[in-house]
């Protein structure tokens, strides 16, 4: 992805020389933002076909339907960011700036939100390794139930009383679990006197 977005801005600073949208005119404004607009165009359809293809193999691969999906927009939304970046260059902007701000933006989001990124990428595991199903009772530190659904974010469990509990992703990957079929059975027996 560094390399595309590193060919757009070369591209961009190889335009942004030859085209001033201000010094123009409008017949050739007109052609530059349709060529834009055209690029565009092509990499929305080019990501829409990608974004198809890859859930089909997600789904091809017996990779959980959600996770599939999920897969299928970043690759849509990695696609677009390229086309936008290169759409604007076909203008004559210039998006070295722009492509540095995306590279610092995303260290600075990657930073601020380790702890949701670290539950989503142990969701995506989780889903694609199924260390356990739906139904299964499980325990992991101090939480255990039987599985009600697994997302990217969260598992929910039910635990013995009618609660649910929403258990961070990323527990249940680094932590042991402790997997059974069923929930173990409770016997009320008397006290021994």
């Amino acid at each position: 992805m560094n390399q595309f977005l590193l060919f757009a801005a070369e591209t961009a600073r190889e335009t942004a020389e030859t085209i001033n949208l201000f010094e123009m005119e409008w017949p050739d404004i007109v052609k530059a933002i349709g060529f834009s607009l055209l690029t565009l165009l092509c990499f929305y359809i080019t990501a829409k076909v990608l974004q198809k293809i890859s859930e089909r193999v997600g789904r091809s691969q017996h990779i959980d339907a959600d996770l599939a999906v999920f897969l299928g927009r970043v690759v849509k939304t990695a696609v677009m960011v390229v086309g936008i970046v290169t759409s604007l260059s076909a203008l004559g902007v210039d998006v070295s700036a722009l492509v540095a701000g995306l590279g610092l933006t995303g260290f600075a989001l990657g930073f601020a939100l380790k702890d949701v990124i670290s539950n989503v990428l142990a969701g995506v595991l989780i889903l694609i390794y199924k260390p356990f199903e739906k139904t299964n009772y499980i325990k992991v530190k101090t939480y255990e139930g039987t599985v009600v659904s697994t997302d990217l974010r969260y598992t929910v469990l039910q635990a013995a009383d009618e609660t649910r509990l929403f258990v961070p992703n990323s527990i249940l990957f680094v932590d042991a679990i402790s997997v059974a079929q069923q929930a173990p059975v409770a016997t009320d027996e008397p006290a021994n006197e």
